[in-house]
């Protein structure tokens, strides 16, 4: 059990009502006035990153999803008559009724009134296997906290998809194509946690396919361990299906925060376990997430990089193989850019491994980018109260689109509801050990 010093309990009160006021009182105030489609249903998502504009109607069902979670999960704190159910409610039907195309996957890109539009004329409808995937974490999370068994039943039918794509190898991650021959840490990260909630939702309301999808999940989770985890706790976000050996600047770099959310996931997959197995595989995250915090702090400026090579700086490696891929591009152009969704996650991440192994490390780590993010990324102007999410090296805002033009809220407020949750257990229960109980 962790056990902490009167002081550090004090901090985290502290800090457990700064993250209540900066949700409640900030982030939360902007999306409820700007982010809601009273009139067709959805959600408004494509704000500019200073927020103070709406530059189009069009909904992304990646984001839709994420915002139907989002509520969800606020409804669920607060029981049958929360603010936050009637506009979940909205955004389940909005999905429901026009994100599906005939072929059982998710559209890309609707229009506000819900017709699919294609983001390339000529492309196709559903280039992304991400927005499915946002989807079934929507529904799920309705299934649960409505205990409503079609919406259930609807993400099951989305997620078997997604599963049957991924074991043929036809799983599409657009806007940034996988080159081929190379498999994405992404891909099994994203299935970890969607299988997560959507076995929750399975058990609450007893459903025959929770076991199948405690399967899945337990198949991602071992996938993420076995082949993506180097011997160094560094996860190269791509991999060659031969092996790890690779001089290709694709197979080297790394994305630090996508390795410290999908920390997070496997530690509340480990928790669930038992025996050995479980504190095994919580110090094996608390292994990696001190490696890929050392090798992407930027000790100059402070902040996480968005990319880093697997031996720290700048992505480097033959360039000639895929020269002009959009990935390539990307690693290159914005490796050292500072993004909102990186630090936000990894304030929960630390804050939950270091509750989890007691490691002093990790509550520095935990310090130290809490002191970063929210120095950095909260809007100056508190009227508007969103964070300006994209940065330079140097902390300065930018106006750039990193892989959708949205901005929606659901990294920031998840990381804070869960930070929120984490803190207030672990209070808690400093107040049952001091009382003897």
């Amino acid at each position: 059990m962790l056990e902490i010093t009167q002081e550090r309990k004090r901090l985290l009160e502290d800090r457990l009502e700064f993250y209540k006021t900066h949700l409640y009182e900030y982030i939360l105030p902007f999306w409820m006035k700007n982010g809601i489609d009273h009139e067709y249903g959805g959600y408004f998502t494509c704000f500019n990153n200073y927020g103070d504009q709406l530059v189009s109607t069009d909904k992304y069902v990646w984001s839709q999803g994420r915002m139907l979670w989002l509520l969800g999960e606020l409804a669920e704190g607060e029981g049958p008559d929360s603010k936050y159910l009637p506009l979940a409610r909205s955004g389940y039907a909005f999905l429901k009724d026009h994100c599906r195309l005939p072929n059982g996957h998710c559209a890309f890109i609707l229009t506000r009134e819900g017709e699919p539009k294609e983001p390339v004329p000529g492309g196709g409808y559903d280039i992304s296997t991400y927005a499915d995937c946002f989807a079934v974490l929507g529904f799920a999370k309705f299934a649960e906290v409505e205990r409503n068994q079609e919406a259930l039943e609807l993400a099951l039918e989305v997620f078997d998809s997604i599963v049957s794509r991924f074991e043929r190898r036809e799983f599409r991650t657009e806007p940034e194509p996988l080159p081929p021959g190379y498999r994405a840490h992404g891909i099994s990260m994203i299935l970890l946690n969607t299988s997560h909630q959507l076995l929750k939702a399975a058990k609450i309301l007893d459903h025959q396919a929770a076991d199948r999808i405690a399967q899945k999940r337990q198949f991602f989770a071992q996938d993420i361990v076995n082949n993506f985890i180097g011997p160094d706790g560094i996860i190269r976000e791509l991999i060659h299906e031969n092996g790890r050996d690779d001089d290709c600047i694709l197979g080297r770099y790394v994305n630090p925060g996508h390795t410290l959310e999908d920390m997070w996931f496997l530690l509340h997959y480990a928790v669930e376990l038992e025996g050995p197995m479980r504190d095994e595989l919580i110090d094996l995250v608390a292994k990696v997430m001190e490696a890929t915090f050392q090798l992407g702090w930027d000790e100059e400026c402070g902040g996480l990089f968005h990319f880093v090579d697997a031996e720290g700086g700048k992505p480097r490696g033959e360039l000639e193989t895929f020269a002009d891929h959009p990935l390539t591009q990307k690693v290159l152009d914005g490796w050292a850019d500072k993004l909102w969704w990186v630090h936000s996650e990894t304030v929960y991440a630390t804050l939950l491994a270091y509750a989890l192994t007691g490691k002093e490390e990790l509550f520095k780590v935990y310090e130290q980018v809490h002191d970063y993010t929210f120095a950095t990324f909260p809007h100056p102007d508190p009227s508007i109260g969103e964070w300006i999410q994209i940065r330079d090296r140097a902390g300065n805002p930018m106006d750039k689109v990193v892989a959708l033009p949205v901005k929606d809220p659901f990294h920031i407020t998840r990381a804070l509801l869960l930070t929120i949750e984490l803190l207030e257990e672990m209070l808690q229960q400093q107040g049952l050990d001091e009382d003897g109980k």
